[in-house]
């Protein structure tokens, strides 16, 4: 096929022979069309086989490509971290390449294939095989329709421009597995071919462009780029150029990293501040020029820094623009240095980042605390979060994954790690790992081997097992554990004090392991919060006494610095005066607070609820939820009821074991109480004890998850004048349930089974459900339930099956109004057993029901809705019953109407009081609130 004429005409006016000193030379010339959002490129590329094999292909990465489908790898992802914009997009805002062709230098075609479900990866296949050492120069010519920038960041913004990182066609790194082949999955990781590349970008007479290849030179509206051994390359356009640069003896930044009312001057010291401190560190050749873009932090943040709310002011501005350009300046500048396959290595990058931030803030700000100058004001200086140490964060983060069990081993390819750990947790534990092998072995031998290796891969391609090489063969102490436990494994370490014995000269104690993982822990003593001994101890033997001179100690401490990634510090201290209690004294605190180890907390706070008979429901609640999970819980909240003018309240025990290696990843064992009103004149009492399993799959990333709940449930309801027809007194239930669900945001399926076993009845439940997105703007949803009686001797309709409002015999539904036949209240509509919208006439069931529900939408946050059902009472026939209507999906669980046109009761939209038909949902539960966030995350 032969090349277009407007490309040949392009080529041949800006493309001039040159010599590169790279193995791959690029030569790029491209024009960007601002209403079509489109690059037409012509590339010329030579490519030097520097392996030892013969190639017949040659993998190239075609990234843009990935957004022209939503199941692509990148829509999959997207779709399985709930992220609805890719998905809702139309096909102007997603991003494709066409008109692809390609021909060698000897003006025949090359034929190329995308790799199977890998629409971003394409296998050029060679007319001629390629032998080591050997060069081929091949030529092609595509169309990029850029990307809207919503999704990813990179591709057009209609009001900031343009952001194009990596965004041609390239080849990938060839290491001892052959050629790289990963997908654009929105981590920032592809990982090209070292190389030189020649750019010329054609662009309209108003925008303007800076890149990180060099600086440009213009010629009328064309500008040329020419940069040398590249590893990754970005271009800014936008009308208004607003970067500016800054230059010293080691490099040159071109950045706009935003900084709230901090000045160019200020913004030089510290630009080059943070260069000299990472120059000196690495002591390598520093890439000629880095770019820090406002686009990088936004991408990837300072994850704690930025939480923290702009009223509070709890930093400098000038430290915060610091951080920013700290942590982005690191990144760029190893990501533009090191010749690694990012996605399966990317461990190394994120802990040479996170060591040396660390080590800065030691430089600069020991005294820097995570909550900056919050800490200082009075009536905040009892919070452990206050009063924490700037980088005591990065372990706080870590182990909120690792006590919810959701933590996964460093060296996990990035494509395997949920998001928090992909973004934040694993990237502090990183840094952690690399502060607690520097504290180990001392004497500047991490430093050195981190060197020795930043100098190496800058050179050749290299991967984590080059650094474990380099670091063995500076140090004769073993560092195997480091490698095998730290970094290739998720095992949890946990050391606890045992069998202490002290004189006034020395003190001795057995380390108790209580995870049986042995890694080197150092253990302090201290007097008055001061230092007085430290020592590490690497050996471990059975029963071992362990004796060190006193020195005048009054408590020693295991992991005092928190050096070490511990699963449990709460157990790491022990006094050396007074009685045992003195170890953890109780301490109260308002709200919420971190985990503080030297304590045992209490936390409290009021909270306030409602329903219709108890009004206004003020509690104070007292319990020990820290913001890590903790393996046993107390939640108590005695409470006042406002309508009943009575004590009420609740409360919770529960105990949480964690299986690190199992698919039964969770056990919970607990009992929960609670004693509020049902009617004006009568209460309930609940008591529920329960074993609660989850089980979950290798896949981390999976959103598939199985539990399985046992319970039994103990109810007393007082008697009511005001309330007829219904059970008074004592009853008990068995409960045993098992869910299997699947869900991400283009679709969900699980099924659930409910055995239910009373004194005079027995249920068996079967509930299923389906989730799908149909074309951009259209959600089905589909519901399944089905319930029979195993027995039945009740003399009543309390326990029977129900079409729309269950009688909720054993407390779960969050009823405002559980006892209400007619009103306002009776209109709460809660998914539950047959799900029908419309108030059906004959609605209960004695013996089997089936119920089906389907809603659609029509537009927006409108859908239709239908339910159909079967009843089967005692000596009757199997009874229809149907219903129809409009769903207004307002906040989704939280906030929706459901108008009804038909049903069997007839044309429902026609008959009198059609208000007091309407049914709504109305949620105020800040947990289920926070669900919308942490599935996105966890």
């Amino acid at each position: 096929m032969l090349v277009s004429k407007f490309f040949v005409r392009i080529y041949c006016l800006l493309f001039s022979v040159c010599i590169g000193y790279a193995q791959h030379i690029h030569k790029i010339s491209a024009v960007l069309n601002t209403e079509e959002k489109t690059l037409c490129v012509f590339q010329e590329t030579t490519y030097k086989n520097t392996s030892s094999d013969t190639l017949h292909e040659i993998i190239l990465q075609d990234w843009i490509n990935a957004y022209a489908d939503r199941d692509s790898q990148l829509g999959k992802r997207f779709s399985d971290e709930y992220v609805r914009s890719f998905h809702l997009a139309s096909t102007k805002e997603r991003g494709k390449t066409s008109e692809l062709h390609f021909i060698d230098e000897n003006k025949y075609i090359l034929r190329y294939k995308r790799l199977p479900n890998q629409e971003d990866v394409i296998s050029l296949k060679l007319n001629t095989p390629l032998a080591p050492s050997q060069s081929i120069t091949y030529s092609y010519n595509y169309v990029i329709k850029l990307p809207s920038s919503k999704f990813t960041g990179i591709g057009y913004d209609e009001e900031n421009g343009y952001v194009l990182k990596n965004c041609f066609i390239t080849p990938t790194m060839y290491t001892n597995e052959g050629f790289i082949k990963d997908s654009n999955l929105n981590l920032d990781d592809m990982s090209n071919a070292l190389a030189d590349y020649q750019i010329t970008l054609e662009l309209p007479n108003n925008l303007s462009i800076i890149s990180d290849i060099s600086d440009a030179q213009k010629k009328e509206n064309r500008y040329f780029f020419e940069g040398k051994n590249k590893l990754n390359y970005s271009f800014y356009i936008s009308e208004k150029n607003n970067f500016s640069v800054y230059k010293n003896q080691h490099v040159e930044v071109v950045s706009n990293l935003q900084g709230t009312r901090v000045d160019e001057i200020s913004k030089a010291i510290v630009i080059d501040k943070v260069i000299s401190f990472v120059n000196e560190k690495l002591n390598t050749t520093t890439p000629s020029r880095i770019v820090v873009s406002q686009y990088d932090y936004t991408i990837n943040p300072f994850y704690g820094l930025n939480q923290l709310p702009a009223l509070l002011n709890p930093f400098p501005n000038d430290f915060i623009f610091e951080m920013k350009f700290l942590k982005i300046y690191l990144n760029n500048y190893l990501k533009n240095s090191l010749q690694i396959p990012q996605r399966k290595n990317n461990w190394i990058y994120d802990a040479i980042q996170y060591y040396y931030m660390m080590d800065y803030i030691d430089l600069y700000y020991p005294n820097a605390k995570m909550m900056g100058s919050i800490a200082k004001r009075k009536l905040v200086k009892g919070y452990h979060l206050v009063s924490l140490d700037f980088n005591e964060q990065y372990s706080y983060f870590y182990m909120l994954m690792a006590r919810k069990n959701l933590d996964q081993p460093l060296n996990s390819s990035k494509d395997e790690l949920i998001r928090f750990n992909e973004k934040i947790a694993s990237k502090y534990r990183a840094g952690l790992s690399f502060r607690y092998l520097n504290d180990y072995l001392g004497s500047n031998t991490l430093d050195t081997s981190i060197q020795e290796f930043v100098k190496n891969s800058s050179r050749t391609i290299c991967s984590a097992e080059n650094f474990k090489t380099i670091l063995k063969k500076n140090t004769t102490q073993n560092v195997d554990w480091f490698f095998d436990i730290i970094i290739n494994s998720r095992k949890a370490i946990d050391y606890k004090f045992h069998k202490v014995n002290k004189t006034p000269h020395e003190v001795s104690f057995e380390l108790k392991n209580k995870t049986n993982v042995f890694t080197p822990i150092p253990v302090y003593g201290l007097k008055n919060d001061s230092i007085v001994f430290k020592h590490w101890i690497s050996e471990f033997k059975k029963d071992s006494i362990y004796t060190f001179p006193r020195n005048n100690a009054e408590k020693i401490v295991i992991n005092y610095k928190n050096i070490v990634p511990e699963y449990n510090q709460r157990n790491n201290w022990k006094s050396l005066k007074g009685f045992f209690l003195t170890n953890r004294p109780i301490k109260f605190n308002f709200m919420k607070d971190l985990e503080d180890p030297n304590y045992n907390q209490i936390l409290y706070v009021p909270e306030f609820g409602y329903n219709l008979y108890d009004g206004i429901i003020a509690s104070l609640r007292f319990h020990n939820k820290t913001i890590l999970d903790k393996p046993f819980t107390i939640d108590v909240s005695p409470s006042y009821s406002t309508n009943t003018q009575s004590l009420t309240g609740s409360f919770s025990f529960s105990i949480n074991q964690n299986n690190r290696d199992s698919k039964l990843f969770n056990i919970r064992y607990g009992v929960s109480g609670t004693y509020l009103h049902y009617a004006q004149d009568a209460a309930y009492t609940r008591i529920n004890p329960y074993v609660a399993m989850r089980f979950r799959t290798d896949d981390f990333r999976l959103n598939h998850f199985k539990s399985l709940v046992m319970r039994q449930v103990y109810v007393n309801r007082e008697p009511s004048q005001l309330v007829k027809n219904t059970l008074e007194g004592s009853y008990t239930v068995f409960d045993a349930r098992f869910s299997n669900s699947f869900s991400e945001m283009a679709k969900a399926l699980g099924y659930s089974t409910d055995l239910q076993l009373g004194g005079n009845f027995g249920k068996l439940i079967v509930e299923s459900w389906y989730r799908k997105w149909i074309g951009s703007y259209r959600q089905l949803n589909l519901r399944l339930y089905a319930g029979t009686y195993l027995y039945n001797n009740t003399n009543t309709n309390f326990f029977d099956f129900a079409l729309d409002r269950p009688s909720d015999y054993l407390f779960d539904y969050s009823y405002f109004g559980r006892s209400e036949n007619s009103g306002f209240w009776s209109q709460q509509y809660l998914t539950a057993e047959g799900g029908f919208k419309s108030k059906i006439t004959d609605k209960f069931a004695n013996q089997w029901i089936t119920a089906g529900n389907a809603s659609i939408s029509i537009w927006n946050w409108i859908e239709a809705y239908g339910d159909v059902g079967l009843l089967k009472n005692n000596g009757f026939s199997p009874k229809f019953v149907y219903d129809s209507g409009i769903r207004l999906n307002l906040v989704p669980d939280y906030f929706e109407l459901y108008l009804p046109i038909s049903s069997t009761n007839g044309w429902e939209i026609a008959q009198p009081h059609y208000a007091e038909k309407i049914r709504f949902v109305i949620a105020f539960s800040p947990k289920s609130l926070l669900g919308l966030f942490t599935r996105k995350w966890f």
